[in-house]
């Protein structure tokens, strides 16, 4: 009975489980969730067990009862058919064969009220067989009920909670990217085309400034030549 006491205690607790509770306390809400339907499965299956126990040695005791019940109503059927043939043996002065009849009749009589205390006594021990049989029923019951909630719900909390760290992934790799930036390399890299495209240029203004000289210096050299004719031919027009 102490088994039985326990194991329905077990499914009252598991049957009166709150798992939303269980499941905010977990560290890995996929591993919770996978622990706690091994662990009803396993609860189920052993409550079930001993349900089925439980019901059988009611249903024996039913038996048993029944059994009692008829053997008190036949030996009070003996007892009646003896003491009617006693009472017809006396009427015909067999005094003696009314005697015997009659003994037959107690001894009928004892044996009924023996039965009849064995069902009285069975009664209300089978009435509380019956009881927690319908006790365990209802916690397998919720349990099973739980079970299928938890199988129904495992699916979308798992999906839920790998959504979940795949958007922190997600998060954890854009702060990164922010962090090292990759529009700040090519915006050194930008400055450093830039100064080169302007070295290049430099480069060219300075050759085209050294031949412009060149010329400069030339075109100066010409007009000296000019300067000299022209003061050549004012002394000779002076003479």
């Amino acid at each position: 009975m102490t088994q039985k006491t326990t194991i329905l205690g077990r499914i009252s607790q598991l049957a009166k489980a709150n798992i939303n509770a269980m499941l905010d306390r977990a560290e890995d809400p996929e591993k919770m969730i996978n622990q706690l339907v091994a662990d009803f499965t396993n609860s189920i299956a052993e409550a079930e067990e001993a349900v089925a126990q439980t019901i059988a040695n009611t249903r024996m005791a039913e038996q048993d009862l029944k059994i009692d019940q008829d053997a008190a109503q036949e030996w009070g059927g003996k007892a009646a058919a003896a003491s009617k043939k006693a009472d017809e043996l006396r009427t015909a002065g067999d005094t003696a064969g009314a005697d015997k009849f009659d003994n037959l009749a107690k001894v009928a009589l004892s044996r009924q009220i023996g039965f009849e205390r064995e069902v009285k006594e069975a009664e209300p021990r089978i009435a509380q067989m019956n009881a927690t049989v319908d006790q365990l029923k209802a916690g397998l019951t919720m349990m099973r009920t739980k079970l299928e909630d938890l199988q129904n719900r495992r699916s979308q909390l798992v999906a839920r909670a790998r959504a979940a760290e795949a958007q922190a992934q997600v998060q954890e790799s854009m702060a990164s990217i922010d962090v090292m930036d990759p529009t700040s390399e090519l915006s050194r890299f930008e400055d450093k085309i830039r100064t080169q495209e302007a070295m290049v240029q430099g480069r060219e203004e300075a050759r085209a400034t050294t031949l412009e000289d060149q010329f400069a210096e030339l075109e100066d050299h010409e007009d000296d030549a000019e300067v000299e004719a022209r003061l050549a031919a004012l002394k000779g027009g002076g003479a």
